[in-house]
């Protein structure tokens, strides 16, 4: 269970965060001091730290140099009061993840919190080849997989440039990771940022930071993630769609190695190792003019390219094993295995949405059913193998669903809880899909389905709907139709 350490003198701020953002999946720890913080920091090991920067005995920068000595991967986020942000600012060129002013707007923390528990779960669950056992491994015993391990093994441990290629859903985030936890950077940060979820015009804010006064609403100093992430690695996720102002400062920052904020004037050195990922071909890109051709070759110094999952189904049994064992563990379900027509069907399939989708398939069967073994009949209304080309699912979750042919499907099985399960398939492509039209926005989203936004937090953890993905997935289907 992840855990937060809020350190906070102030008691309503603690009890807030206990009430607003304790829940089954998250475990809310508090101090008042830096004392206590340090001893809940070494007791308690927590994944994100909350941190105010004026407290009783001192002040939260002294408890934000102990986290950085003992662990500088941990995710330190400040809450400042009116006055206070030079010093925020200073923390961030440090290696922080973030601040936020008092008052706090809990919606905005929400948010906040969200991206720093999944930087923590990247930065801690290391992704390894396949021969390491103890780590979160890339499967696959097929050339294609093995040839692909070999060109991470070669780059890892070389100070250079990499951009992952693949279709949506094979795993090129699983390859970054790897590429991270194999470097001589792997005891530093790793950062990662999404290209396609952020508005066009906070593209250069995000990555560089902005200067007060820089364009309406810039109203103080933005620390980037190339300064945020000091010389650790930050991955570039859907480069394809940067918008080109972006890209020529990218350009510059790889050729010089330094960077300005936007609408400042001051260089900043960086020693940041950049990754970068696309499902988008980036040839065709700069045909059309909309990808700058010397960015492309800088940033592919290597290329390693990610197999679709059909030029590889020998892996799918082996797939498919894993996550079934992954998904009735974490249900507290006895489900043992497939049927053979089942691994027939798989290896049959397409699998348009690829590793995702064959995760979401065996997620959602191993949720629906009541016996040990998954049979055709669980998966069918999962995947149409007569439309081998079928979009993709449109959220992190279980594909687009038939919802009368699985209710016949339970009701002729016999099965039990056919309810509250159908309620929950239900809920989750409710949810995601209104999310993928409010492109992540949990406010709208909530207005949209009438429930306010603790209920909508509630939900999006209880049925495991990752935002990111969201968004991302949203952004493909746009680009589809356009």
């Amino acid at each position: 269970m992840p855990k937060l350490l809020v350190v906070d003198d102030e008691a309503i701020i603690c009890h807030s965060f206990r009430k607003v953002f304790a829940s089954a999946d998250v475990e809310v720890i508090t101090a008042g001091t830096v004392a206590e913080g340090r001893h809940r920091v070494a007791a308690d090991r927590p994944d994100v730290v909350v941190l105010d920067l004026q407290l009783p005995d001192g002040a939260g920068t002294e408890l934000f140099s102990y986290i950085r000595e003992t662990d500088p991967k941990r995710p330190v986020i400040f809450i400042t009061a009116h006055g206070t942000t030079d010093t925020a600012i200073e923390a961030m060129k440090r290696g922080a993840f973030d601040y936020l002013n008092k008052p706090l707007d809990l919606e905005g923390m929400s948010q906040l919190l969200g991206r720093a528990f999944e930087a923590a779960r990247v930065m801690r669950d290391p992704a390894a080849l396949p021969d390491d056992p103890t780590t979160d491994r890339i499967l696959g015993r097929t050339p294609a997989i093995q040839d692909m391990c070999k060109q991470i093994g070669r780059v890892a441990g070389q100070d250079v440039n990499v951009l992952i290629l693949g279709e949506s859903g094979t795993g090129k985030e699983l390859v970054a990771r790897a590429i991270y936890t194999h470097s001589r950077r792997a005891d530093r940060p790793f950062l990662a940022i999404n290209c396609a979820a952020i508005p066009e015009g906070l593209v250069e804010s995000e990555l560089f930071g902005h200067e007060p006064g820089a364009f309406t609403g810039a109203d103080r100093q933005r620390v980037g993630k190339f300064e945020q992430c000091g010389d650790g690695t930050l991955l570039l996720d859907e480069i394809g769609d940067m918008p080109t102002a972006a890209q020529a400062k990218m350009l510059r920052l790889l050729q010089e190695q330094r960077f300005e904020r936007v609408g400042g004037s001051q260089p900043i050195a960086t020693r940041v190792r950049v990754l970068a990922s696309t499902n988008q071909d980036l040839d065709r890109l700069i045909a059309a003019g909309k990808f700058r051709n010397d960015l492309y070759y800088r940033l592919k110094v290597v290329t390693i390219r990610v197999p679709p999952l059909r030029e590889r189904k020998d892996d799918i049994p082996e797939l498919a094993h894993h996550f079934l064992f992954r998904y009735a563990r974490e249900a507290g379900k006895d489900v043992r295995g497939f049927a053979p027509e089942v691994l027939d069907l798989f290896q049959n399939y397409s699998w348009p949405g690829n590793v995702r989708q064959l995760e979401n398939c065996v997620q959602a069967a191993v949720y629906q059913i009541s016996g040990r073994t998954i049979h055709p009949t669980d998966v069918l209304s999962l995947i149409d193998p007569d439309t081998p080309q079928a979009q993709p699912p449109a959220a992190d979750g279980p594909p687009a669903f038939d919802l009368v042919r699985t209710i016949e499907r339970m009701l002729r099985d016999g099965e039990r809880d056919v309810h509250a399960r159908v309620v929950a398939l239900v809920e989750r492509e409710l949810i995601a899909r209104t999310l993928g039209q409010t492109n992540g926005h949990q406010a709208q989203a909530s207005d949209i389905l009438g429930i306010n936004r603790t209920t909508l937090r509630r939900k999006l953890r209880e049925l495991n709907i990752t935002l990111d993905k969201v968004v991302t997935d949203r952004a493909e289907t746009d680009d589809v139709v356009s």
